[in-house]
């Protein structure tokens, strides 16, 4: 076996008063059965699971066997398969009740996704997907069209602390960027000014050919409608992204 299995539940919490159950817990159990060669840890794991769900355990030994699961490398896609399979012939409620466990013990492996469903609950418009320009940010951001045509219109999500390098939009005549918050709080300066609080229904006006960045707070989520406004000869510069000192200090 690639590793040893070791117990000390037993002793530690009924060794003086049931030393017999001790020894079959941790020596017997834990000791022998577990480190059993015929088939591996992470197998027995889920029979473990799957056995106490049957018999209607959920109290905190449940909770054990399903954070030892994940730590022998149950996934977060497999458990929720080995129970809903389980569900169908042990029982419903069972399964909804190991189910509440299991979520917040594979909680973190879904956090971001969360928070993101979260967020997405408090705005209008979509996320949308993960920005294809993200090269240019440092931080997830998402990019979501709901203009293609006239005039183009993204809306930018920006998950905490992201932020877009320093760039700028040229154009010889006309062009430039309008920036409308929708949703979250950040920040938008021009280099050489202060920065610029951005929260739902700040408008800001980006002329081209200026140097600026915009991004979200280090606490917050953040998104704003980008509207492209018509120049000629547009295009746009990245450039150096924006220090993390100078981001500290927002």
């Amino acid at each position: 076996m690639s590793e040893k299995i070791k117990q000390t539940a037993g002793r530690d919490q009924l060794g003086a008063f049931a030393p017999m159950f001790a020894h079959l817990n941790d020596d017997v159990l834990f000791g022998e059965v577990w480190n059993e060669d015929a088939i591996d840890v992470k197998t027995k794991c889920i029979i473990t699971v799957v056995s106490l769900m049957a018999s209607g355990v959920t109290d905190s030994s449940l909770g054990y066997h399903l954070q030892n699961a994940k730590n022998h490398g149950v996934t977060k896609e497999e458990i929720a398969a080995i129970i809903t399979h389980a569900t169908m012939y042990v029982g419903w409620p069972k399964g909804w009740a190991v189910f509440r466990q299991a979520k917040e013990i594979w909680a973190e492996e879904t956090s971001a996704q969360s928070a993101k469903d979260a967020y997405q609950n408090l705005i209008f418009f979509p996320i949308g997907e993960e920005n294809p320009y993200g090269q240019f940010f440092v931080g997830q951001s998402y990019l979501a069209p709901l203009s293609t045509e006239q005039v183009p219109v993204y809306n930018v999500t920006f998950e905490p602390g992201c932020r877009n390098n320093w760039h700028i939009h040229h154009a010889s005549k006309g062009g430039g960027q309008m920036l409308l918050c929708v949703g979250g709080r950040g920040w938008y300066q021009e280099w050489g000014k202060a920065p610029v609080e951005l929260t739902p229904g700040t408008v800001i006006n980006i002329p081209a050919n200026v140097k600026h960045w915009h991004g979200a707070a280090s606490d917050s989520w953040m998104s704003h409608l980008a509207i492209e406004v018509e120049g000629e000869d547009a295009s746009t510069e990245w450039l150096e992204a924006v220090s993390e000192e100078d981001y500290s200090k927002l």
